[in-house]
């Protein structure tokens, strides 16, 4: 029998999860948080140290608007809990005519200016000269340019988890850390949740759980989902890197793309790129960066970051990735008591913030200001 009976229940406390937990607390909703680890932590996808931010989406312009709310809601914690989320040090996203490597999506560059022309979001649109000569740290080739954002940048994913569940917490939410759930049980007046430790009901549920997502939902849907390991580098860098902006590069020659953000401490700078080799099970994963894998980075970065030195540090993170690279926001059940969010495919951190306020409206109000129905499962239905 359930232990005890709440308004809502979130699983997973990372970017979404976070969010949302603070969003109903907030509202005075009675909420439960619950995660397998104690966020944040680094078994999942939101640590690092950084994540990029950017307004203008090139995965679609319909993410712009979540992106440009989750800015003020950063805006609002860092003024109530004093702590540093969101740093606007500009964007640069470079590809070329002739490029091999994709971001996400095709026409990323072209789906990125159009989104900042439809919303108004201040931008420059640069080519190679322009770009060497702002920027000298980047090797570009003739026939590359790019498109710069100011208001683009970078935010803290611990930072972020952290000052929501202190809020969330300070709120009245509980939070049970260190506990599995194990699956859900769907009935007329409730939703009744059971984990490792114990079992407990609530009115309705929010899964996200991220990586861990696809084993608790049926096997129909979880077969939309594939988790694929990534790798983060930290390298030694010239002063060149300490004040410019974070980037986004399609590769001119491969089919690998690399980002990157500036040096937060003047002596290292983290690049990283996207590898979707083999799916893999976030419980057995490799956490371990080989030689090899630091070796292959260091040869993919060295002609376009001449000031990069030996690598320092490496880390692995987890992608949880949909056919088309878009978000899922649905109900699995008739009634919408169980609704399952994947901020998904590598590019969900910064949208988290206004995913979690829509999911609290909706939980509470029955809608959110923001259109989730670009999320609908209902469109992998063909």
């Amino acid at each position: 029998m359930p232990q005890h009976k709440y308004d809502a229940i979130v699983v997973g406390l990372g970017a979404v999860g976070a969010a949302t937990t603070y969003q109903l607390a907030r509202r005075g909703v009675r909420v439960l948080g619950i995660d397998r680890f104690a966020p944040p932590h680094d078994k999942g996808s939101t640590h690092g140290g950084t994540r990029i931010t950017r307004l203008a989406i090139g995965e679609g312009a319909h993410l712009t608007p979540i992106g440009m709310r989750s800015h003020e809601i950063w805006r609002d914690i860092e003024r109530e809990t004093g702590e540093e989320l969101l740093t606007q040090c500009g964007g640069l996203f470079i590809s070329s005519p002739k490029k091999l490597a994709k971001t996400h999506v095709e026409n990323f560059l072209e789906t990125t200016i159009a989104a900042a022309e439809k919303f108004g979001i201040a931008h420059e649109r640069l080519d190679a000269a322009a770009i060497r000569a702002r920027f000298p740290q980047f090797a570009m080739r003739d026939d590359e340019y790019g498109y710069y954002e100011p208001s683009a940048g970078f935010v803290r994913p611990e930072a972020c988890v952290a000052a929501q569940l202190e809020l969330a917490e300070k709120d009245g939410a509980a939070l049970y850390r260190g506990e599995i759930v194990q699956g859900c049980e769907v009935a007329a007046d409730g939703v009744t949740v059971a984990t490792d430790r114990g079992a407990y009901a609530a009115d309705r549920v929010i899964l996200a759980a991220g990586a861990w997502l696809p084993g608790l939902i049926d096997d129909k849907r979880a077969s939309l989902f594939k988790v694929y390991r990534q790798v983060q580098f930290w390298f030694e860098a010239t002063s060149d890197f300490a004040s410019g902006p974070v980037f986004i590069w399609e590769l001119p020659v491969g089919r690998l793309g690399i980002y990157g953000f500036p040096s937060l401490d003047g002596a290292t700078m983290k690049v990283a790129t996207e590898r979707y080799d083999a799916p893999v099970s976030p419980d057995a994963v490799s956490r371990e960066v080989s030689a090899d894998e630091i070796a292959a980075m260091q040869a993919l970065i060295a002609p376009y970051l001449p000031g990069v030195g030996a690598c320092v540090r490496a880390s692995t993170c987890l992608y949880t990735v949909t056919p088309d690279y878009g978000f899922i926001v649905d109900p699995l059940d008739v009634g919408e008591r169980v609704v399952m969010v994947s901020a998904c495919s590598g590019h969900g951190f910064k949208h988290s913030a206004a995913l979690g306020e829509a999911l609290a409206e909706r939980a509470t109000m029955g809608r959110s200001r923001l259109d989730l129905a670009p999320f609908r499962i209902s469109r992998f239905a063909s």
